[in-house]
């Protein structure tokens, strides 16, 4: 597979995670100021099925990147300063996405004790983490 194949798959999987990582976080406002009970239950449905939906891009994303590291070869890795900030920042996201499954959990058990001022906040950080990648891999600064 050559390396344009392997960035556009990459990109593409990044893209689909984030689109689903971007809209969980709203889902999470929404549910946390609700008070009926059957809406509450959709959001529930809805949350489950988009994270366990993008959890597969998420997946994609890191092995098409590590794939590209590979082919790219290990004395491009060790200069490219700028992809280990990168690595550093998708670890980042990982945790974040990680995390989401916590919050789920305590949606579904009806533990979350969370604003949705907190959730407005909290879907911001893959935004910053997103802007930081794109300069990093556009501008490679380092």
């Amino acid at each position: 597979m050559t390396i344009l194949w392997l960035k556009a798959l990459h990109v593409s999987f990044m893209v689909a995670w984030f689109a689903g990582i971007f809209y969980l976080p709203r889902l999470f406002v929404n549910h946390a100021e609700c008070d009926e009970p059957k809406v509450i239950e959709h959001l529930k449905g809805m949350e489950r099925r988009l994270l366990f939906f993008v959890t597969p891009f998420a997946l994609l994303t890191v092995i098409f990147g590590i794939a590209l590291i590979y082919q790219y070869g290990y004395s491009w890795f060790v200069a490219a300063k700028w992809l280990h900030i990168k690595i550093t920042l998708v670890i980042g996201l990982l945790i974040y996405h990680g995390y989401c499954f916590k919050l789920l959990k305590d949606f579904k058990e009806d533990k979350n004790t969370r604003s949705g001022k907190f959730y407005r906040f909290f879907n911001e950080a893959p935004v910053i983490i997103l802007f930081a990648v794109i300069f990093l891999v556009y501008l490679k600064p380092f």
